[in-house]
């Protein structure tokens, strides 16, 4: 994996990483980036804002993936929780066997029975040009190769 990261970054003249820190950062970022990505076009199909990103998950156990989201898609983000499958999946069980009355008082179950992190956007901090750059990654990657 450390290769093919090595190799897509010289492939689109990219800096290489080459420290560990380095490779950690590249993923950190580029995770990041896919989540504002992604946040921008579910805003653009339901023409809706976006205020607030949930991460569930093992990966909203990392802090700095948690605080770097926010900061690249310039909103809230909360953690939280990490086992939410197997939670939707008790809340459902719970619903369907009446000891629930709907989805809603589930959710609300749930939520009173997790702590959850919020992080919100750094002041000051720019993603503007890493957005700009990734757009163009993004494009170039998903068009249809010639060979």
């Amino acid at each position: 994996m450390l290769q093919a990261i090595r190799s897509f970054c010289q492939s689109t003249a990219q800096p290489v990483p080459q420290s560990v820190g380095d490779i950690a950062r590249c993923c950190f970022e580029s995770l990041s980036l896919s989540y504002w990505s992604t946040r921008d076009a579910l805003q653009s199909l339901t023409s809706r804002q976006i205020r607030t990103l949930r991460v569930v998950g093992g990966g909203c156990l990392n802090a700095f993936l948690c605080q770097m989201t926010a900061d690249a898609c310039g909103c809230n983000v909360v953690s939280g929780p990490v086992e939410a499958s197997a939670l939707g999946n008790v809340m459902l069980q719970a619903v369907a066997t009446g000891a629930l009355p709907d989805i809603r008082a589930g959710r609300a179950a749930i939520g009173e029975s997790l702590d959850c992190l919020s992080y919100a956007p750094h002041p000051g901090s720019s993603w503007i040009g890493a957005q700009a750059r990734y757009r163009v990654l993004e494009a170039t990657s998903s068009s249809p190769q010639k060979e």
